[in-house]
C-alpha cells in the first residue's frame, strides 16, 4: 500500500492537473494507493474541487484543516491519516513532478528508509533562492551529520514505521532525515525535476 500526502493551501489552479497526472503515474505502478490531500485553510475553491473528486475516487480522501497552521502541520495531518507501509509526500502547487514518485519509491524497495528528492538543477532565482538555499543545506548537512544536498524539497518518501517516531512541529518537515538519523534510519537521495511553478506564488 502506497500512500501519498499533498498539503496544499490556495492551489485551485493546479488541483485537476495535479489529480491527472498523479493517478496517471500510480495506476502505472500497478500497487493499491491512497491519495491524502490536507487542505490548510484554503480560500479559494481548493477545498470544493477536492470534496468534488472524492466522490467519483474512493482513494482519494481530502483532510480540512480550521485554520491556516502550515506546511508541517499540514503534513503531520496526512502522515497520521496514511495507510501505506510506504508514504510519499509531494509539493500541491506543480512543482513536483508525478513521474520522478517511482524513483523514490524504488529507493525505499531497495531497503532505504527514506529517499529524499535533490533538486539538483534548480530552476529559481540564483540570489534569492539557490544561494540562501545552498547555505542552508551546508549547515544541515555539518550539524546533522547527514549528507544531503536538499533538505528543503517536500518531495520525499518515507517507510511508515519511521515518520511513527517523529514528532512534527514548526518547520521540522524540512528536518525529518537529520531527525529520522539518530533512529538509525538509511536515507538515500534521488535527483528530481525543479519545475519552475506555472501559476501563483
Amino acid at each position: 500500500m502506497l500512500s501519498v500526502v499533498i498539503p496544499v493551501h490556495n492551489e485551485e489552479p493546479s488541483i485537476l492537473p495535479l489529480y491527472d497526472s498523479l493517478t496517471k503515474v500510480l495506476e502505472s505502478l500497478g500497487k493499491p494507493y491512497e491519495i491524502i490531500f490536507v487542505d490548510d485553510a484554503s480560500t479559494d475553491r481548493s477545498f470544493e474541487l477536492l470534496a468534488n473528486l472524492t466522490e467519483t475516487d474512493p482513494r482519494l480522501k481530502v483532510i480540512r484543516l480550521r485554520r491556516n497552521f502550515g506546511q508541517t502541520a499540514a503534513l503531520a495531518a496526512g502522515f497520521h491519516e496514511a495507510r501505506g507501509e510506504i508514504i510519499v509526500s509531494m509539493d500541491g502547487d506543480l512543482q513536483h513532478d508525478p513521474q520522478d514518485l517511482p524513483a523514490l519509491v524504488a529507493k525505499i524497495e531497495e531497503g532505504y528508509d527514506i529517499a529524499s528528492g535533490w533538486r539538483k538543477n534548480r530552476v529559481d532565482n540564483a540570489l534569492t533562492r539557490r544561494l540562501p538555499s545552498r547555505i542552508a543545506n551546508w549547515l544541515m548537512a555539518k550539524l546533522s551529520g547527514v549528507e544531503l544536498h536538499d533538505f528543503g524539497t517536500t518531495f520525499k518518501a518515507y517507510r511508515a514505521e519511521i515518520l511513527r517516531d517523529i514528532n512534527l512541529y514548526g518547520e521540522l518537515h524540512r528536518f525529518i532525515p537529520a531527525l529520522a538519523s539518530f533512529y538509525g534510519a538509511r536515507i538515500a537521495e534521488v535527483p528530481i525535476r525543479n519545475i519552475v511553478r506555472p501559476r501563483g506564488s
